[in-house]
């Protein structure tokens, strides 16, 4: 059911992952939303905050993450 401007989302194919692998990216996600509301906080009172890659895990099979370190910067 469509309305004007919108239009249907496809249908949902299924996904690819695991449930492990979806748990996963959700704890993720909720996780960096902490982070960002963080980051904003701190800026607000008065710090600049830089996210750096300091470091790259790899699981030897072919996937690989970041790891970030905060570099911080006060007035």
């Amino acid at each position: 059911m469509s309305t004007k401007g919108f239009q249907d989302a496809p249908p949902d194919e299924g996904s690819a992952l695991t449930p492990e692998q979806e748990s996963a990216i959700r704890i993720l996600a909720n996780n960096l939303h902490r982070l960002n509301e963080s980051v904003v906080k701190a800026v607000d009172l008065g710090i600049t905050v830089e996210l750096m890659r300091t470091a790259r895990y790899h699981n030897e099979s072919g996937n690989w993450g970041d790891q970030l370190t905060p570099v911080i910067r006060s007035k």
